[in-house]
């Protein structure tokens, strides 16, 4: 992905302690890169003075930081590289990021008493708040050379966020919002792993909506995009931030639930039934009836997760056989 280079104005408001001294507003030029930064809560300097002592970490930092952000468009190495140049220049304790567009809070090393907190804003886009923290007070010139170090993030920053969204856009079922089946290869990939290293179950619940080719001849195909909707919405609001929700195909959706047994599966399948039940899903005016039929399987070690899929699915077609509106488990 190519960097942009034209040049835009990075609004970065300062939160300092109050114990750090009198308050002032500033705003100065980088004159390494073509971005302005704002501060508030904070005694300045004029930009261009000699930071002393410090100034051949700044041209380190200067060297070295971009060719290492060239090197990953990865959002959390981004970040990493970052810390660990700012943890060998100036012995920062933690660094937290947070978007709460992007559903992201990262926390690297460990939050110290004295704290600096930036906003990130671009003419554009809002690209999320970073804080550093350590055990000692960052003085004026520390504080110029973690906005330097800001300015040189600014741009590999935003291009991380780009393609963070163009991977999540390639990885979400676009009706629903849940991820789709490429992202479900993946993800039980990657949830295999973690139960053979944990030693810890793995569930699988395989859900399909009760006849769904009769809600969209009663009500037509937009109304079963409606329900389709609210169905995915429904079984997220019913499982843990660490579960996963993805869209099998059609009518069908698979729930990945990490460290859960048999038992617990069977009860989270149950209020996910019950909660789809009593949802209430209109379509102009029209109440849409809602059911599901689950399968509930566990991981054990003499099958594939393939295996474990097929069993979920044959615990589905028995629910339906038995009556729709149910939740089976096999062992």
């Amino acid at each position: 992905m190519v960097l942009a280079k034209q040049k835009q104005v990075i609004d970065i408001k300062l939160v300092r302690d109050k114990t750090m001294g009198p308050i002032a507003q500033s705003s100065r030029e980088l004159s390494h890169s073509n971005i302005k930064l704002f501060t508030a809560a904070q005694q300045v300097s004029p930009a261009n003075r000699a930071l002393d002592n410090r100034e051949t970490l700044r041209e380190q930092l200067r060297e070295r930081l971009p060719r290492l952000l060239q090197t990953t468009l990865e959002l959390e190495q981004q970040l990493k590289l970052c810390f660990q140049e700012l943890h060998r220049a100036l012995k920062v304790d933690g660094l937290e990021y947070s978007h709460n567009n992007e559903n992201i809070n990262l926390s690297l090393g460990r939050r110290a008493t004295h704290s600096c907190s930036y906003r990130l804003v671009t003419e554009r886009d809002f690209n999320g708040e970073i804080c550093f923290s350590r055990r000692s007070r960052f003085d004026e010139e520390e504080l110029q050379l973690i906005e330097s170090t800001l300015g040189q993030l600014a741009y590999p920053l935003r291009n991380a966020l780009s393609y963070r969204q163009a991977v999540q856009l390639a990885l979400r079922d676009p009706l629903t919002g849940v991820g789709n089946r490429i992202a479900m290869d993946n993800a039980l990939h990657h949830e295999l792993q973690v139960t053979q290293r944990n030693e810890q179950p793995l569930s699988l619940l395989l859900l399909d909506l009760d006849h769904f080719k009769k809600i969209n001849d009663t009500f037509g195909h937009s109304a079963g995009d409606q329900a389709l909707k609210h169905a995915a919405d429904s079984i997220r609001h019913a499982i843990r931030d660490i579960d996963q929700v993805f869209r099998f195909g059609g009518e069908e959706f698979v729930i990945v639930l990490r460290n859960s047994n048999q038992e617990c599966s069977t009860m989270v399948a149950e209020r996910i039934r019950a909660r789809l039940e009593s949802m209430q899903c209109q379509f102009q005016g029209q109440e849409i009836p809602v059911t599901a039929s689950i399968g509930v399987a566990t991981y054990n070690d003499k099958e594939t997760i393939r295996d474990t899929l097929q069993r979920a699915d044959q615990a589905l077609y028995k629910a339906k056989d038995q009556g729709r509106n149910r939740v089976i488990s096999l062992d």
